[in-house]
């Protein structure tokens, strides 16, 4: 199976070039945002507990996220495989989804962050904002504490990934055309 972490801070391309990966690769997107809503509008065990943490306005556990990929994985083993988006985002993330794939035979292939300078992801959310109506792709305060954030979390991400030899640097800069081309020769090396 072919398993691919993708990462990038916010205004990288992240959605874009999944759909890529997607449609090139024949993968499942798994995205831990709409696995959640998903979980919950059907009402699973694990959706119920996540909306009620989610209502109190507390982050759901890392077990439960773990749980809610599991299904997904059981719910779809004929799959090629998947890209993680959005999941791992802490090396004890990392780590458990390491041990439920090996639970399952399987593997992580690669981490490809797509990198883009801070001054570009500013410029594109701001005008991604203006489309969206997303308030906190309109404020650039915001934009720069979302930027830190995803920089402060993602540097022992990127450590623990090059320790295992899987870790690929993408230059995120181009037209969508080209930052693809990078990213299908990336996995075709993982």
């Amino acid at each position: 199976m072919l398993n691919i972490v993708l990462f990038g801070p916010p205004g990288a391309g992240k959605g874009t070039q999944s759909q890529h990966i997607v449609e090139k690769f024949k993968l499942i997107h798994l995205s831990t945002g709409d696995l959640l809503r998903s979980e919950i509008a059907a009402g699973t065990p694990l959706g119920q507990e996540a909306k009620l943490l989610m209502d109190d306005g507390k982050l759901v556990p890392d077990e439960v996220v773990i749980g809610m990929i599991d299904n997904k994985l059981k719910a779809n083993k004929d799959a090629k495989g998947f890209i993680f988006d959005g999941f791992p985002r802490t090396t004890e993330q990392a780590k458990a989804l390491d041990d439920l794939l090996k639970s399952n035979d399987d593997s992580i292939s690669g981490m490809i962050a797509l990198e883009v300078p801070d001054e570009e992801l500013i410029s594109r959310l701001l005008e991604r904002g203006k489309d969206s109506g997303r308030a906190d792709d309109q404020n650039e305060e915001v934009i720069k504490n979302r930027l830190k954030v995803y920089n402060d979390q993602t540097a022992v991400l990127k450590d623990y990934y090059s320790k295992q030899g899987k870790f690929q640097e993408i230059n995120g800069l181009g037209t969508i055309e080209e930052v693809f081309g990078r990213i299908e020769n990336a996995i075709e090396k993982a």
